[in-house]
């Protein structure tokens, strides 16, 4: 389901998710004589369209059913979503986890800079981390200037991002060093930065 298209066709006719069919029905009438095309004061073609669309499959038993899954799908992801956006901790978790992102990038550069990129599927796998959640954290230390892509696809952290970590807006302790090695290379044997 894709939720950029989905219709929430009890919020278009105005009932109750436990509406009975004579409310649908009712209510219908009166939204499609409101809205149809042929209306004197407030003609509406893409109105009048999705109202009819949706007594179609509010009033089909079956359809009804199948569209009643996607519905509760639908609002339960909202409901996670806003869930999500109250919990503060969430908020936090994600700075952390942008830090230890830019840390393995400046540790991967500093250690090689004939082949300074990290892959993002690396990066999950490193961080034990999804990659659906990486591709946020991705975007960000991009938009940000950061990191950068390099010819060969990877990503590596560039000019802006090793300033933003020497700053000391980011704390590359000797424990977050070890934890960017775990891909067989031995740490340094002091802390990178302030």
């Amino acid at each position: 389901m894709d939720p950029t298209r989905f219709v929430d066709y009890y919020e278009l006719l105005q009932v109750s998710p436990n509406a009975d069919e004579d409310t649908i029905q009712r209510v219908f009438r009166h939204l499609a004589k409101k809205h149809h095309p042929d209306h004197q004061e407030t003609p509406d073609n893409e109105t009048f369209r999705r109202l009819v669309d949706a007594h179609r499959v509010l009033t089909d038993p079956e359809a009804r059913a199948g569209y009643d899954a996607t519905y509760h799908e639908y609002w339960n992801r909202k409901w996670k979503l806003v869930a999500e956006s109250g919990d503060s901790a969430s908020f936090s978790d994600d700075h952390e986890m942008r830090e230890r992102m830019l840390s393995l990038f400046y540790v991967q550069r500093r250690r090689s800079m004939a082949s300074p990129g990290i892959g993002e599927y690396e990066i999950a796998r490193l961080l034990r981390t999804p990659v659906e959640l990486v591709e946020f954290h991705l975007w960000y230390l991009r938009a940000k200037g950061w990191i950068e892509r390099l010819e060969s696809g990877m990503l590596a952290i560039s000019a802006a991002g090793v300033d933003q970590v020497e700053q000391g807006q980011l704390k590359l302790g000797h424990e977050r060093l070890l934890e960017a090695h775990r891909s067989g290379e031995a740490p340094d044997a002091g802390p990178a930065g302030s």
